[in-house]
């Protein structure tokens, strides 16, 4: 028997896989939503059994493998218990990995991840091939291994949560994007949110790519010895001597150079991507697709037709002189540092929700000559006001998002930027980041067109 924690989309894509390979399925949640029940009722008739409201440890202990969703800790007890009782766990990642034929390509980092992935997955496409994105990027990777037929190739999203419980999981090609503070609500070092990154590299062997960020310390520092043909790539610097990757050239333009040879891609001023770190992205979803089969002509149509992604330095226009940005996956310190510097007017920042645990100070060095105000809000907003106040101008607002995104168009001035990158979680007033989004799209939206003397 299966057993798979959580009745999320994972923990349903899970179980729906187990069920399509013939095995008896126990999946359980310790929530008791409506919408879990839902998903619960639907998976028993299905064949399976479910529950929710809690876990049968029994039922549990009876399984041969237990698949656990990435929303539920590794450190939980239930999964502590499972482990206890001698049951193998497995992320839903690695479950799913083992039932897909076609090459992987496993796309990680702390900022970064979905745009890559989706801009890959892109290139890929534009080369003829049938390649989904999947994982964290929001379609289960069990869903893509219920496919018939087969896709060609599969580009995964994968989190530090689902790299935490892998065990022959081996994609043919490897990104990391970056490596920054994170979860450090979930994790209980920064050393341990790394561990569970370097488990991409645990089934290298001599066929694998890892497309790797040339100009971060840490990410050098992961890769370690791990064997297979590096790609470094660098927005601020060339290659060294003796690298093979990526860069960005004094014109502008993306250049990948194997073995000696080097080929220009795109210029950046052809890309619909806002700011040095989405250039960065581009260069690794490049040197990946090429890795995977791709050719250089559908790489380069690839990167100058790909549109972006929703709540990810979204540009929503302007309104009365003033460009709305819509960055709500802005959801830590490092990726709101990220956005700072990728917008080129006055910012007004609007900065809240629940704290994750990282010093806002940190951003002050991308605050300084661009930020003219920030607006903080949610739970986080006195921490927000004691942190920067002394350095910056700080309005905090205690009311309700509305209120907020009024307070931060009050303050913008025609030419300005006015910028949701909010550092924090939404869960204080939202479901997720997307429905963050969506709301302050909505504002945007509403705005007045016009300016008012």
């Amino acid at each position: 028997m299966i057993g798979v924690l959580g009745l999320a989309r994972s923990g349903v894509a899970a179980a729906r896989l187990a069920l399509a390979r013939g095995e008896r399925v126990y999946v359980s949640d310790s929530g008791s939503t409506l919408e879990l029940e839902r998903a619960a009722d639907e998976l028993r008739a299905a064949g399976a059994d479910a529950a929710t409201g809690g876990h049968d440890a029994r039922k549990l202990a009876a399984c041969t493998l237990v698949v656990v969703s990435p929303g539920i800790p590794l450190g939980a007890p239930v999964v502590y218990a499972v482990r206890e009782a001698g049951v193998p766990v497995v992320s839903e990642l690695e479950y799913a990995a083992r039932y897909i034929a076609a090459p992987l390509a496993a796309v990680t980092g702390t900022n970064g991840k979905t745009t890559t992935t989706a801009l890959l997955a892109h290139l890929l496409q534009a080369a003829g091939m049938d390649a989904p994105a999947a994982g964290n990027i929001g379609t289960a990777l069990s869903e893509v291994a219920l496919r018939e037929p087969a896709p060609d190739a599969v580009v995964v999203e994968a989190s530090s949560y689902q790299l935490g419980a892998v065990d022959i999981f081996a994609p043919l090609v490897g990104v990391v994007t970056n490596l920054a503070p994170d979860h450090l609500d979930r994790y209980p070092s920064l050393a341990s949110y790394y561990a569970d990154k370097a488990h991409l590299f645990d089934n290298a062997d001599a066929t694998s790519t890892w497309v790797l960020n040339g100009e971060d310390a840490a990410v050098r520092a992961l890769v370690g010895d791990a064997p297979g043909e590096r790609l470094w790539f660098r927005v601020a610097s060339t290659l060294a001597g003796d690298e093979d990757g990526g860069f960005v050239d004094a014109d502008g333009n993306l250049v990948v150079s194997l073995h000696g040879a080097g080929l220009p891609l795109a210029n950046v001023a052809e890309l619909r991507l806002l700011g040095a770190h989405n250039h960065a992205n581009a260069l690794a979803a490049a040197l990946a697709a090429l890795a995977m089969g791709a050719d250089v002509d559908a790489v380069t149509r690839g990167l100058t037709s790909f549109g972006g992604l929703e709540h990810r330095l979204e540009v929503l226009g302007e309104r009365a002189g003033v460009l709305w940005i819509n960055d709500s996956k802005a959801t830590n310190v490092g990726a709101t540092r990220v956005a700072l510097r990728a917008v080129d007017r006055p910012i007004v920042l609007l900065l809240g929700g629940r704290h994750k645990g990282e010093p806002y100070t940190d951003l002050l060095a991308a605050m300084k000559d661009r930020v003219r105000a920030v607006v903080a809000y949610g739970e986080a907003a006195a921490l927000v006001e004691e942190s920067l106040g002394p350095h910056v101008p700080v309005e905090r607002v205690d009311g309700s998002f509305e209120e907020v995104v009024e307070a931060a168009a009050a303050l913008a001035r025609p030419g300005d930027a006015l910028l949701l990158a909010p550092a924090c979680a939404s869960f204080d007033m939202f479901q997720d980041y997307e429905e963050r989004g969506r709301r302050f799209k909505a504002l945007a939206a509403r705005a007045p067109e016009n300016a008012h003397g």
